[in-house]
């Protein structure tokens, strides 16, 4: 899988650096030229009268010089062998943007080649001007829009243009005027009103930025141009400017990890939804379990009280003519009657709908205490809260902690000599603690062996069986805590 998902991602990568060209020489660095020349591609990029392939060229200009003060001519040029070819950017007396050194002459142009030529001392062979189409034409002198545009250095301006070679010929050029490069551009759907095409010689082993005057000491045609952003490459694409979260890779990157979201979701969904019928079918498990355990008890602890009972009655009558044993057997069927009372009390608490509360079970331990210290010397204080959150107790949970509290009273009702006993509960986020704590005569916990303090030993096997743990403080004329701790379940959803 993690071997599949390197050659998606490769293949990704393949083909969206595979659909565009190649760049093949850039500066993205701003030059000021005025009146001196500059040369600045160093060979690194030639076409001879060879070549049949296409370049595309771009370049941003400022000007800075207007064009009302006096002629002037700014060019991107093309040079070879020291002779000017193709120059676009604005040529002597242009009406506007324009190229120069073309094949063939555009309408209305009004620029004088040979003198210009004369003036500078250029030797060339091509004598053409070409003014570019705009999408922001000058209006003529009668008003009427004209399909050109002068330079102004407040809108500067960004120049592509595109030259397909024609071996031993005139090469193809198309210009476009401050070309639409944002994601989605393509040279197919370029405005008609900024595409320019003629015919010129664009062979070249250098490039160089020109601006000057139309002649004379004094005339120097303004402040210059500032070029830009200059770069020449085998495809209009690569020119484009696309953030890479336009590229449509990253927008299948992006649906990947989408999906991969989706199905962690879902896979996340059903986990909750499996975790949710596990516990499920965990509590129906417990409750067959409370269910056994109720049946049980209704067998060993209410069935033995009942035959103890039986037996007792029988007593009475077989010694009914022994008053002294009548009154023993009768206090011994009393006792009988109270714990088979208490016992099927703790049935019918285990059963009755409502009873699987924490508040249900603190007030059955209340209940209780009361209950088991009625009629009897040692006073039991209860600190018991009535307003304990609403949460739901598994049944072996609530019965093991009923009857590891049911034990420390007992214990210390019959064991510890105390004058008092106090039961405290109380609930830290969701951990329940209950302590029963007397002020009896305690005892030595290493003295005494878990065999010969079963109860003890029951209690802790109780706390463990739910996840709790049992806390014993006690010494000699200290008295004894008993302190049982556990974390409380969280409740099962009614829905997913």
């Amino acid at each position: 899988m993690f071997r599949c998902r390197i050659l998606f991602f490769s293949l990704l990568f393949l083909l969206a650096t595979g659909v565009r060209g190649e760049i093949l020489w850039s500066d993205p660095a701003s030059r000021a030229i005025h009146k001196t020349p500059m040369t600045i591609l160093d060979g690194m990029v030639k076409r001879d009268d060879k070549a049949n392939d296409a370049l595309y060229f771009k370049f941003h200009v400022e000007p800075l010089s207007d064009p009302a003060d006096e002629p002037y001519y700014a060019l991107f040029q093309l040079v070879e062998s020291n002779q000017m070819r193709l120059g676009v950017g604005n040529a002597l007396e242009a009406w506007g943007y324009s190229a120069a050194f073309t094949s063939e002459t555009g309408p209305s142009n009004v620029v004088d080649i040979a003198g210009f030529a004369q003036i500078n001392n250029i030797n060339f062979d091509d004598s053409g001007e070409f003014n570019l189409r705009s999408a922001h034409p000058e209006a003529g002198p009668m008003g009427e829009k004209r399909p050109y545009e002068l330079p102004s250095h407040d809108h500067p301006r960004t120049i592509v243009f595109k030259v397909q070679y024609v071996p031993g010929g005139d090469d193809l050029v198309t210009v476009w005027l401050d070309p639409n490069l944002t994601h989605g551009a393509t040279e197919e759907n370029q405005p008609a009103n900024i595409t320019t095409k003629f015919k010129a010689r664009a062979t070249f082993d250098e490039i160089q930025l020109r601006h000057d005057g139309s002649g004379g000491p004094n005339k120097d045609g303004g402040n210059g141009w500032i070029f830009s952003d200059m770069a020449i490459a085998t495809s209009f694409n690569d020119f484009v400017i696309v953030r890479f979260w336009q590229t449509w890779w990253f927008s299948g990157a992006m649906a990947l990890l989408v999906l991969a979201a989706v199905g962690a979701s879902v896979r996340m969904v059903e986990r909750r939804r499996y975790q949710v019928r596990l516990q499920r079918a965990e509590q129906q498990h417990a409750l067959e379990q409370e269910r056994a355990r109720i049946a049980q008890d209704l067998h060993d602890d209410l069935g033995s009280s009942l035959t103890r009972l039986s037996l007792l009655s029988g007593l009475v009558r077989a010694d009914k003519d022994n008053p002294e044993q009548v009154e023993a057997h009768a206090s011994k069927l009393s006792q009988a009657a109270d714990q088979t009372v208490r016992a099927l009390e703790e049935i019918v608490w285990a059963v009755r709908p409502g009873s699987d509360t924490l508040q249900s079970l603190v007030d059955y331990i209340a209940h209780f205490a009361n209950e088991l210290f009625v009629d009897n010397p040692t006073h039991c204080r209860l600190d018991l809260p009535h307003d304990l959150p609403a949460l739901p107790l598994p049944p072996d949970m609530r019965h093991n902690i009923f009857l590891i509290v049911k034990e420390a009273l007992t214990n210390a009702l019959k064991h510890a000599g105390a004058r008092e006993v106090q039961v405290h509960a109380k609930i830290h986020g969701r951990t329940l603690e209950i302590s029963v704590q007397d002020d009896g005569k305690g005892f030595a916990p290493e003295a005494y062996a878990e065999g010969r303090r079963n109860g003890l030993g029951n209690m802790r096997r109780r706390a463990a069986a739910i996840g709790g743990t049992l806390e014993l403080e006690t010494k000699p004329g200290q008295g004894t805590k008993v302190k049982v701790s556990v974390k409380l379940r969280e409740p099962v959803p009614e829905t997913v």
